[in-house]
């Protein structure tokens, strides 16, 4: 199954977008953040909550083969951050080249950054705040989307970023990754709002997707070359988890669990109903094409 390209956050590719003047809730205290890794990986980061893990592999003419990508999502408060790692095989790519084989940006539009000695690029909108590191074996995009460049939570983030393993990091697993959980106030909430499920048209704002990973395709598909397409339906609920994950018309040999395991990694703002996050039904379509 090919990869697709990743486009950038001001790109609308990765945005459902809603009611334009929805206003996004006024933030309530983060939880307290943790730095997190992969293994075997020299990166580090904090995140609020720990993040999904999606591991997958990218097809590449030059050279012919795979690369592994790691995606890394998580999301509180409002932002949802989103970190992906991919091998650079030899030989060895440029950052430059890099991106304009990911992004359907010119070069111009980047401004030069450096991280721990390493060169980068970075852009940024009023919306959030992309990325993009070389190393001698990786590239790197790290991502932050839901606040103004000058929020605390987009500094916290972007200064805490790291091409060097810390000691003290948490490796993160394989995963879906923990569900944010706002604080509790005094009183138990009575809001029905918040309690609702909603459609797309129902709201004033739709979810902003920050990571929708691609399942990877199994061996047993690909040996009797099946191809097609899995819809689910599924709640994006209003702390950024998944739930509630149906099959509209699945596919044979573990492309359907393939489908929901990614499903269930998706990060993303949810949406917002009368200055509320919410949760939404949302149909999510994943295709399997053979090379």
């Amino acid at each position: 199954m090919k990869t697709l390209r990743l486009p950038l956050l001001i790109i609308p590719l990765l945005l459902i977008v809603g009611n334009a003047q929805a206003q996004t809730p006024s933030r309530s205290e983060s939880p307290p953040w943790q730095v997190y890794t992969v293994h075997g990986e020299d990166f580090s980061m904090a995140l609020p909550t720990l993040p999904s893990l999606h591991t997958t592999h990218e097809f590449l003419d030059q050279p012919r083969g795979f690369r592994r990508v790691y995606g890394l999502g998580s999301y509180a408060d409002g932002v949802v951050y989103v970190t992906y790692v991919y091998e650079n095989p030899r030989p060895r790519q440029s950052l430059e080249a890099f991106l304009k084989q990911h992004v359907a940006l010119p070069l111009s539009s980047y401004s030069n950054v450096s991280l721990d000695g390493f060169p980068g690029k970075t852009i940024s909108n009023p919306e959030g705040i992309v990325q993009f590191f070389a190393t001698p074996e990786r590239f790197y995009r790290f991502e932050a989307l839901g606040a103004p460049v000058d929020d605390p939570r987009m500094t916290k983030f972007f200064s805490s970023l790291s091409l060097h393993k810390k000691e003290d990091s948490i490796q993160v697993v394989d995963g879906p990754g923990i569900p944010y959980e706002p604080p509790v106030g005094p009183e138990p909430s009575n809001d029905e709002t918040t309690k609702k499920l909603f459609v797309g048209k129902e709201v004033d704002r739709k979810v902003r997707l920050g990571m929708k990973p691609e399942p990877s395709y199994t061996e047993l598909a690909r040996q009797n070359s099946v191809t097609g397409t899995v819809v689910l339906r599924a709640v994006l609920a209003s702390n950024g988890g998944v739930t509630d994950i149906r099959v509209v018309s699945g596919l044979p040999y573990g492309l359907t669990e393939k489908a929901i395991d990614a499903a269930r990694k998706m990060k993303f703002i949810p949406a917002i109903k009368d200055g509320k996050f919410v949760s939404m039904w949302m149909q999510l379509e994943y295709n399997f094409n053979l090379y």
